[in-house]
């Protein structure tokens, strides 16, 4: 048995090697094809054999010619020269410029294990040497976790959702807005056991059964439309607020929005009316007409809208990627705004959800008794929204008390919004806004990357590739050469989650999965905790001894069981011995009836006096007093339209017509799987597809299997056309995740889209990323370049 961010797999072995697979049928309820990639790329020829050091770095330190990243030959080296290289290089950059210099801030999806899991390591690590800058919000989910804290007072993107028995059995109309729950509901930031799929299925036979209506709202007839065959409303990118706005005026105009509801439990619902009525500073009324100009879905359709919203039971189920742009933290406001319009929220079947699209969200689940993960540290980070240790997978989101003293317990680590990384080390010492505080950026002298890809992760390649040049040193851990590794001075070859033995638990809390070593270590890759316990003897036995507390990885694997059972054995949950589960594979936890009747935010709406919400007001903040105290240009004090930087109603149209959308990916999460045969079921000609609509291939005169040059002023990458009316006309759509495969003139061979998206934040209160740009598109002339970025790079002998 063994798991991953795609499902658990049982895997077949054979003279230590991970030779096939089955599907773990016990434990995941409908596996999806990417666990096949698991088994693909444990050989893959990007694997890293090594440890592997940048040839000017070899030579000259951290004083090379940071120029050469990406360029230079490798020297292959041996652990132990590699552990003093590492240890050595701490040890100067934390004398010479002191903790906040270090920036492990590390963010990826690499790995499901709560031993091995290579960021919460690091973290580890790092405070034990004295602490280090880390990073606080995601990339998946900054707007949203930053903005509804002061909405609804808690982390909405993280909310228990209303179960899906109560939608089955009460929704009439289910709205799935910019989410394609089908895809993305393939992975999981713990173990998905896919039970989504299961209600999905229900939910069509619902259709037929009751007449559920399901309307899906994105500017891409996705997968979720396709399978649901909803009724699907083909919105412009960027536009969705004017979208809710209008239809919010459009029920109050017919004299369906609940009246009661706002204001029994919102605040601010009469300021908010007074701006749709046009009596704010903009004196624009938010009308169906309106909106149509700007959004592209016609007048008579958004009253419609209108219209069903206020007379029947209806689930908003709103995605993650709309929150990815200009202005993104107004989509989940405004989102749970119209929601309150429609006065549903708490009742059976009604109100809205940030989580269907994701790791099972609304799947009934049991409160499992797990146990607490390895991770960083004890305490938050200043700026931190919520403790660094939170987003890391595992049996638990704390960390283990250490059991020896020691002032790495107490580290208060600075804690940068994830998406302003290349802001930071472009403007040290810079004061800036965020989440209504000031942060001031520290001077970032060196990046230690484990188990994840900021060539991918972060938006405008080209500029994360110039600005790290600014790094004395760059360490990259992980099992593959990805864009990110080949752009490192020192690169330290990780085992995969197969090749090492760990525990887990499915994301829904239904099973503590025993991670079982089904092969070897590739090479000379060694495990994640291995490797830091290795760096930290070079440094001291009393360095070590904090980071291991005396355990070896096995030792700590039973430890964090035992946890659990201890905490079963007081609630009388029954869970054999730590035996008997290692053999196994697995403990079931049985979901309770009260989960599969929960509603959210149902105590709340039974009595908001008693259950208030976590806001000031303690009501759902339509104005929000402390956002407006703030005093932002760019996020004002109630949901507000404001055009985004690069929209289909910009006048940058003229010269890049096309507005890219850049959804998550199939057949692979974010960059992951990329180096397997799964980017084969996909890929024209080799290059990541792009989706344009017929009318505007035709004026490029494009057609389906032709190599297209994409571009703006941030970069030119390559990707292949696939001509298809599943994307709205002046809209195109393009996978993250492509690998980042780059000439001598800065053009991405393969596709990376985040080459062509900006970097400026999403407002001062989130400082968020963003998803979408404006292109132009070419046909691609002459002689197609060849890939570099799934083979090794170029190595040289030492000296």
């Amino acid at each position: 048995m063994s798991a991953s961010h795609f499902g658990a797999i049982k895997g077949l072995s054979k003279n230590g090697k991970f030779e096939g697979m089955m599907d773990a049928t016990e434990i995941d309820f409908f596996p999806v094809t990417l666990t096949e990639g698991v088994l693909a790329r444990t050989y893959d020829q990007t694997r890293i054999a090594k440890p592997s050091v940048r040839k000017g770095y070899l030579e000259k330190g951290y004083k090379s010619d940071k120029s050469k990243r990406g360029k230079d030959e490798w020297v292959e080296i041996s652990w132990d020269e590699a552990y003093k290289l590492v240890a050595d290089e701490l040890k100067r950059v934390y004398k010479e410029h002191g903790a906040s210099a270090i920036y492990g801030g590390s963010y990826g999806w690499y790995s499901v294990g709560s031993v091995n899991n290579p960021q919460a390591l690091l973290g580890r690590m790092l405070n034990i040497l004295g602490g280090y800058t880390t990073r606080t919000l995601t990339y998946s989910t900054h707007a949203i976790r930053a903005i509804m804290p002061y909405i609804t007072g808690t982390d909405e993107s993280n909310a228990l959702q209303t179960a899906w028995p109560m939608i089955l059995k009460h929704t009439e109309v289910v709205v799935i807005w910019g989410a394609d729950p089908i895809n993305t509901n393939q992975i999981a930031w713990g173990v998905p056991d896919h039970e989504s799929y299961i209600y999905f299925r229900k939910l069509k036979e619902q259709m037929k059964k009751r007449g559920v209506k399901v309307i899906t709202i994105d500017p891409v007839y996705n997968n979720t439309s396709k399978y649901l065959n909803a009724e699907h409303v083909f919105v412009n990118p960027t536009t969705d607020i004017p979208l809710m706005m209008a239809i919010c005026y459009e029920m109050m105009a017919a004299g369906v929005a609940n009246e009661n509801f706002l204001k029994k439990y919102t605040s601010g619902a009469e300021q908010f009316k007074a701006y749709l009525k046009g009596e704010g500073e903009d004196k624009v009324v938010k009308d169906a007409a309106w909106a149509a100009k700007i959004c592209g879905v016609n007048e008579q359709d958004i009253k419609t809208l209108a219209k069903i919203f206020g007379s029947k039971t209806t689930m908003l189920m709103g995605g993650w990627g709309p929150q990815r742009a200009h202005h993104g933290e107004q989509f989940h406001w405004m989102l749970a705004t119209l929601a309150a319009f429609i006065g549903q929220i708490g009742t059976e079947g009604g109100g809205y959800g940030f989580g269907y699209h994701y790791s099972d969200g609304g799947c009934p689940s049991p409160a499992a008794p797990t146990g607490n993960a390895l991770s960083a540290n004890l305490n938050g980070s200043q700026g931190a929204t919520t403790s660094t240790s939170a987003a890391f997978p595992g049996l638990g989101s704390m960390s283990i008390v250490p059991s020896i003293d020691g002032e790495w317990k107490n580290r208060n680590n600075i804690a940068i919004p994830v998406s302003r990384i290349l802001d930071c080390i472009n403007n040290p010492g810079k004061e800036v806004d965020f989440n209504c505080k000031k942060l001031t950026y520290p001077e970032i002298k060196m990046a230690y990357w484990a188990g994840g890809n900021p060539y991918h992760h972060h938006p405008d390649t080209k500029m994360m590739a110039k600005t790290f040049e600014k790094l004395e040193t760059f360490i990259v851990q992980d099992c593959f050469w990805t864009a990110s590794a080949r752009m490192a001075d020192i690169v330290l070859p990780a085992t995969t989650e197969q090749e090492r033995n760990d525990i887990t638990k499915s994301h829904t809390n239904k099973f503590i999965i025993a991670m079982h070593k089904i092969a070897e270590p590739y090479a000379q890759a060694k495990n994640d905790y291995d490797i830091y316990a290795g760096i930290l003897k070079q440094i001291g036995e009393t360095e070590l001894n904090a980071f291991t507390e005396g355990k070896s990885a096995e030792e700590w694997i039973r430890h964090f069981y035992d946890a659990s059972k201890k905490k079963a054995d007081a609630s009388n949950i029954a869970m054999p011995s730590f035996e008997e589960f290692w053999e196994k594979g697995f403990v079931k936890f049985e979901v309770p009836q009260s989960a599969k009747e929960y509603v959210k935010m149902a105590e709340f709406r039974k009595n908001p006096i008693i259950n208030r919400l976590g806001t000031p007001s303690g009501k759902i903040e339509i104005v929000s007093k402390k956002i407006e105290k703030a005093g932002y240009a760019d996020c004002p004090g109630h949901p507000t339209w404001m055009e985004p930087m690069e929209w289909l109603g910009s006048d940058k149209t003229k010269k890049y017509p096309l507005n890219l959308v850049s959804p998550h990916p199939k057949y692979r999460l974010h960059s992951q799987l990329n180096n397997t045969w799964l980017r084969n079921l996909e890929e024209v000609k080799g290059r990541e597809p792009i989706w344009i609509h017929p009318e505007d291939a035709k004026a490029r005169e494009l057609q389906t299997g032709d190599v297209v040059k994409i571009y703006n002023d941030r970069g030119e990458i390559l990707g292949g056309v696939i001509v298809t009316e599943n994307v709205k006309r002046g809209v195109v759509r393009m996978q993250e995740g492509g690998w980042w495969d780059p000439d001598k003139k800065g053009l991405c061979k393969h596709g990376n889209v985040n080459v062509l998206i900006p970097n400026e934040p999403t407002s001062s209160l989130a400082m968020g990323n963003q998803a979408t740009a404006l292109v132009e598109i070419k046909k691609f002339d002459g002689e197609l370049p060849e890939l570099q970025v799934f083979s090794q790079p170029k190595f040289s002998k030492k000296g």
